[in-house]
C-alpha cells in the first residue's frame, strides 16, 4: 500500500500538467482521442505528459544525482514562485474572508479534508528510502532531521497556500464549475492576467518535483520488494554502470505512461485511492513499531496512531461519510489489488525455489 500512495503520483501529476497547459495555452485542448467517464482525452495533453515521463525515467535511470538535482532546483523554484504570488495576494485581500470558518459542521468539514491528508503529504516523508544512496559522509541521525524539515515544509506550504487563497477571496466564490477556480480567484483581486500565469507556472514546477520524488520513492520500494523476493526478483536488479534500480525505475515510468491513458477521468479516483493506501500504509507502520515493543511512550505514540489512521480509512469506505468510495474508487483499487497479485507470483515462486534446498539439507541432517 506505500506503494501503491507513492505510486498513483506519478499519472496523477502527469495528467494534471495537460490539464494546466491546456488552460494556459486553449490551442492544446484540440484532436480529441477518445472519452472516459465523459472527459474528453487530448492527444497534446497524452503527449505532453508522456515527454514529462520519459524525461524524468530518463533522469532517474541515469542516477540519484540527478534526480536529487532536479528535485532541489524544482523545489526552491516552486517556494520562490509561492511566496511570490502569496505577497501578491496579501495586498489585496480582506481578513473578513475568512469566515465562515467551515462549509459544513466542523466535524464534517475536518473529516473531508482528512479524507485527503495523506494523500497531499505523500512525499515529503519520504527522504528515508533513499538511505542506501545516501554519500557515506551523511550522519544517520541526518534522516531524521531531513523527514522533519521536508514534513514542516509541507505543512508550512498547505498552511499559506490556503491561507493566501482564503485571504483574497471568499470560500464560496471558489465553488464554481470553473477550471481552476483558484487562479480566477487572485485574478479577480488583483484585477490582472499575469498572476493566473505565475500560479499556473507554479503548478507546473510543483507537479514535475512531486512527479520526480514520487517516481524516486516508488521505485525504491519496488527495487526493495523485488530484492526481498516479495514481487517479481528481476525488479531487484542494480545498474552495474549508474548504481539505480534501471528495471524498476523503467516499470515505474511504462506503468505511469500506462495509467495517463486514462486522462481526467482518473485524476479523482487516483486521488481517493491513493490517500487510503496512503492511510493503510501509515497504519501499518504505527502496528510493526508497536510490535518491536517499544518503551510506554512509543507504544502510546504507536496506538495513537492506529486510531489516527483507522478514522483516515474509514471516512473513505463508510458510506453514509461525504466524500466516501464510489464505483470508479473502488474498480481502481480492485486493479491494483489484482495487479499486486499478478507480479507477486513470479516473487513467491522463487522464494519456494530457495527453500525447498534448505528444506532438503536439513532432512539430509536428521
Amino acid at each position: 500500500m506505500v506503494l501503491l500512495g507513492y505510486f498513483l503520483t506519478c499519472p496523477f501529476e502527469g495528467l494534471a500538467a495537460g490539464r494546466i497547459a491546456g488552460y494556459l495555452f486553449p490551442s492544446l485542448n484540440t484532436h480529441e482521442l477518445y472519452r472516459l467517464g465523459g472527459y474528453p482525452v487530448y492527444l497534446p495533453h497524452i503527449l505532453l505528459g508522456l515527454a514529462i515521463t520519459v524525461l524524468l525515467t530518463w533522469v532517474n535511470y541515469r542516477g540519484i544525482r540527478a534526480g536529487a538535482r532536479l528535485g532541489k532546483i524544482t523545489t526552491f523554484t516552486f517556494l520562490t514562485l509561492v511566496i511570490l504570488f502569496a505577497l501578491a495576494g496579501a495586498r489585496h485581500g480582506d481578513p473578513a474572508n475568512f469566515h465562515p470558518l467551515f462549509s459544513h459542521a466542523p466535524l464534517i468539514s475536518i473529516l473531508l479534508v482528512w479524507q485527503v491528508v495523506p494523500w497531499l503529504l505523500a512525499g515529503f516523508e519520504s527522504v528515508g528510502k533513499y538511505a542506501e544512496e545516501a554519500s557515506p559522509d551523511f550522519q544517520g541521525g541526518g534522516f531524521f532531521v531531513a523527514i522533519a524539515l521536508t514534513i514542516c515544509t509541507g505543512l508550512a506550504f498547505f498552511w499559506v497556500v490556503i491561507s493566501a487563497v482564503a485571504y483574497v477571496a471568499p470560500w464560496e466564490s471558489l465553488r464554481s464549475n470553473q477550471q481552476f477556480p483558484t487562479a480566477v480567484a487572485f485574478e479577480r483581486a488583483l484585477h490582472a492576467h499575469w498572476i493566473v500565469v505565475l500560479i499556473m507556472v507554479s503548478a507546473l514546477v510543483a507537479l514535475v518535483q512531486a512527479f520526480n520524488a514520487n517516481m524516486i520513492a516508488s521505485s525504491r520500494l519496488l527495487f526493495a520488494m523485488g530484492r526481498r523476493n516479495l514481487l517479481a526478483p528481476k525488479l531487484g536488479y542494480v545498474h552495474p554502470v549508474n548504481q539505480t534500480p534501471s528495471h524498476a525505475v523503467i516499470a515505474v515510468g511504462v506503468a505511469t505512461a500506462a495509467a495517463m491513458l486514462l486522462g481526467e477521468a482518473g485524476l479523482i479516483p487516483i486521488l481517493e485511492v491513493g490517500a487510503v493506501a496512503s492511510a493503510v500504509a501509515w497504519m501499518a507502520a504505527c502496528a510493526s513499531y508497536y510490535r518491536m515493543k517499544p518503551h510506554l511512550s512509543g507504544r502510546l505514540a504507536a496506538v495513537f496512531g492506529l486510531l489516527v489512521t483507522s478514522l483516515m480509512v474509514l471516512v473513505k469506505v463508510v458510506p453514509i461519510v461525504p466524500g466516501h468510495f464510489t464505483r470508479p474508487e473502488w474498480i481502481a483499487l480492485a486493479i491494483w489489488t489484482v495487479l499486486g497479485l499478478m507480479i507477486r507470483v513470479p516473487g513467491e515462486r522463487q522464494r519456494q525455489k530457495r527453500l525447498e534446498p534448505t528444506a532438503e539439507s536439513v532432512s539430509v541432517r536428521k
